[in-house]
């Protein structure tokens, strides 16, 4: 398929400028979305040739109006990238407060599930329909400290896996037999994500275990050309 059109999700974040300059430079049409109108205009600019669009990516109203608009100008998306997150934590099992447990649902889950419902039609009709986040290997070795962050983590992850099994089913061509080509979702783990920015900060540190947004940007852009059978419902370890 010829340039397919994909949406990055949080694309003001260092991850979302290296993730659009990836599936630009493998020859996409990106859509980077971001809840200020500035700043994501800015991540549009160091990506590249990325189109910004301002949403509040966590009012089901605003994304059904951003889709509309979207397939209005632009057609029918053939991918959705989710990077919207941020942490919360420390403290204890105690410390996990109820302010960090609604930023954290508001940010991370309730984003995806919007904007993965919103797009799901657009997504298991095309060829190459992918969906992606960035979990956390938290999820599989929580502590206290970082409980509500990874049971968030858990549950984005649960909901990826509930779009996969729909892919499989609508991709279903006769009875059981699996349909050429076809839409995956996928979940992308890491320990923490690497940029410029954080070395240049901390010069002295050597971010042992942590991912560079590069090496994510070029996951992603991997994506759309592994056939969806050996894709749909992978956790895949950067």
């Amino acid at each position: 398929m010829n340039n397919p059109l994909v949406v990055v999700a949080g694309g003001s974040s260092a991850a979302g400028i290296a993730v659009a300059q990836a599936l630009l430079a493998a020859g996409m049409r990106v859509l980077t979305v971001g809840s200020d109108a500035g700043r994501i205009r800015a991540a549009a600019e160091l990506a590249g040739g990325a189109v910004p669009l301002a949403c509040d990516l966590a009012d089901p109203a605003a994304v059904a109006e951003l889709a509309a608009g979207i397939r209005r100008d632009f057609g029918p998306v053939d991918g959705l990238i989710h990077l919207v997150g941020g942490w919360r934590g420390g403290g204890g099992l105690a410390g996990q407060s109820d302010a960090d447990w609604d930023f954290l649902h508001t940010s991370v889950l309730a984003t995806l599930r919007n904007t993965s419902r919103e797009f799901y039609p657009d997504l298991a009709a095309s060829p190459v329909g992918r969906l992606a986040i960035v979990s956390s290997t938290s999820v599989t070795a929580p502590t206290p400290g970082n409980a509500n962050y990874a049971a968030i983590k858990a549950a984005a992850e649960t909901w990826v896996q509930a779009v996969a099994a729909g892919f499989a089913e609508d991709g279903k061509a006769d009875g059981d037999k699996p349909a050429e080509g076809g839409a995956a979702a996928v979940v992308l783990v890491v320990k923490a994500l690497l940029d410029d920015s954080m070395r240049a900060r901390s010069p002295e540190r050597t971010f042992p275990g942590f991912t560079d947004v590069s090496v994510l940007g070029k996951a992603v852009a991997g994506l759309f050309g592994t056939p969806a059978a050996g894709l749909n419902g992978a956790r895949i370890i950067l």
